[in-house]
């Protein structure tokens, strides 16, 4: 695998990720300008976002590791450290899910319309905001990270997944604006709350040029990338999957899915 760490390169990365973590104030815009959120539509992208993700974790970024890594680690002992990489990604964003409390967690918080006329009080809502917010910010980071090192290995991988990234971050800031603007009534606030939830993905691929381009090689470049597909197939069936489904429109969520992994199948073809 040839990667290319020019200037130029790393600074398209850190674009891409900013675009893919910005796309949460969308999400706040659609909360604010629409009465009722278009819950197929959002079935359907979700659907997308994980057929996308699964598509391109195991046809492009796997066999990617796979090339890369044959460089110093030929055969089987390359495919052992690949898959060990591969659930290291799982496992580092389990954590993350695992140490967020539940109530908190953005995973649990499905319903665009659950936060208006459920009788909380204002604080107790503009709370449940806040903290939505710090939740999914500190999900956000690994996937900051993925973006960023998935960039470095050109546009052809990069492309399909901040667009993944984007749709589904895209119902997180509707999770983060909806209750606060019910409890504050300021769409600015609301705006702003769920737009610093998408920073921590530029954050996150900061991090990632700081500690881990001084150490880049070949090898650990396959690695990142085998990681960075775990974290994209766990996210994909631990929210995007069960998100999509709980919007209550099941075949729309699979239709998502299917027509992710043909766009993503043909977008493969045309590089």
């Amino acid at each position: 695998m040839e990667i290319t760490l020019s200037i130029e390169s790393i600074l398209l990365a850190l674009g891409l990720t900013l675009i893919a973590g910005m796309s949460t104030g969308i999400g706040s815009l659609m909360a604010f300008f629409t009465k009722a959120t278009n819950t197929r539509v959002l079935s359907g992208a979700l659907g997308l976002s994980a057929g996308v993700m699964v598509y391109v974790s195991f046809m492009e970024l796997i066999p990617e590791a796979l090339d890369g890594i044959e460089i110093v680690y030929p055969g089987k002992e390359g495919m052992i450290y690949v898959l060990l990489a591969f659930f290291i990604g799982m496992g580092i964003i389990a954590a993350i899910d695992f140490f967020i409390p539940e109530d908190e967690n953005p995973h649990e918080f499905h319903f665009v319309n659950d936060a208006g006329g459920n009788g909380k009080p204002k604080e107790r809502l503009k709370r449940t905001g806040l903290m939505l917010a710090l939740a999914i910010g500190i999900h956000n980071f690994p996937e900051g990270m993925a973006t960023f090192v998935s960039a470095l290995d050109g546009l052809d991988v990069a492309l399909p997944i901040v667009i993944a990234i984007a749709i589904h971050n895209i119902p997180e800031g509707i999770a983060v604006s909806v209750p606060i603007y019910h409890s504050t009534g300021s769409r600015r606030k609301a705006l702003w709350y769920s737009t610093m939830t998408g920073l921590a993905e530029p954050v996150g691929a900061l991090f990632g040029m700081l500690f881990l381009l001084p150490f880049w090689t070949p090898t650990v470049g396959a690695l990142l990338l085998a990681a960075v597909a775990g974290i994209m197939v766990y996210i994909s069936f631990d929210e995007l999957l069960p998100g999509a489904e709980e919007y209550g429109h099941h075949h729309f969520a699979i239709g998502g899915v299917i027509l992710g992994m043909v766009v993503m199948a043909f977008s493969l073809l045309l590089f």
